[in-house]
């Protein structure tokens, strides 16, 4: 299996691990660019016996995925294309009635063979850490990282699986607080409310993940398939119901409103590297 013609990832593979660096400068924006890479990526990767591992990184330091393109709310042309582009990059592979693409990438990934483990040591916000929610496993470095779900101070909602998913994983009343409160939240705290599964220094998140990732990977295939496959039993996916009350809820957000403010937010530096490294200051601002 290769994994050339991704464009803003860089995948290597060694020892049954399969590491995917996101490489879309300057923000790793989920965009027209990275969003058909990735759900490519999945597409060839479900089926290569050869990887029994997925790590997912970054090659920014600030950066794991800053968020969703904020074209999608300024350019009417933007979302289709980027969604069209994502359903051709997985043929086979249809978009259930309903969700829509970024909600199909979240089951996509529970249901790959493969362990997926995510590594965190910059900001990820919207679309960025909604991916980074869809992982099995979620490691992030104390003093570097951030994950926020910014979307309502936008008059919107996050639509991408987002909200389900937090909810599925810290709880109703948690979920309530960050999305509405739209917070930054860091790794002690992720930590603390199970949004990942350690928080680690700095300095040691490299050698951890690359260690638990390689004893894993050592396992039997059929073992790996077995346990994940008895752990998604007892932990059932979302179901297509709540998908498409999410999706249907962010569809109906969209209005003049959150159009103008979207404008606002890019006029006052939103989507630049200086502005996203200071976005919730921005996004109060407005």
């Amino acid at each position: 299996m290769t994994y050339d013609n991704l464009p803003g990832l860089r995948v290597s593979i060694d020892a049954g691990i399969a590491t995917v660096t996101l490489n879309h400068p300057p923000l790793n924006l989920m965009d027209g660019v990275l969003l058909p890479s990735l759900r490519g990526f999945l597409y060839r990767v479900h089926d290569d016996t050869n990887v029994r591992v997925i790590v997912f990184q970054s090659g920014d330091p600030d950066f794991f995925s800053a968020h969703g393109d904020m074209g999608y709310l300024t350019d009417p042309e933007a979302l289709p294309a980027a969604t069209n582009a994502a359903i051709a990059a997985a043929p086979d592979w249809d978009v259930p009635d309903g969700m829509n693409i970024l909600q199909t990438m979240s089951e996509e990934v529970r249901n790959l063979p493969q362990v997926t483990i995510g590594k965190l040591a910059g900001l990820a916000r919207g679309a960025g850490n909604e991916f980074f929610m869809y992982l099995d496993m979620r490691f992030a470095a104390i003093g570097k990282s951030g994950q926020a779900q910014p979307e309502a101070q936008m008059g919107i909602l996050p639509g991408g699986g987002g909200t389900v998913n937090m909810t599925r994983l810290i709880g109703r009343a948690r979920a309530l607080e960050l999305l509405l409160g739209a917070e930054l939240v860091d790794a002690e705290l992720a930590e603390r409310y199970g949004l990942v599964n350690r928080a680690l220094p700095a300095e040691e998140i490299d050698a951890h993940v690359d260690a638990l990732a390689r004893r894993i990977a050592r396992l039997r295939p059929a073992t790996i398939a077995a346990i994940k496959t008895t752990v998604n039993a007892m932990a059932p996916a979302v179901s297509p119901e709540a998908y498409a009350v999410e999706n249907s809820s962010l569809y109906a957000a969209f209005g003049d409103e959150v159009f103008d403010l979207a404008h606002k937010l890019l006029a006052a530096g939103v989507q630049t590297r200086e502005g996203e490294l200071d976005y919730e200051r921005i996004s109060n601002s407005i």
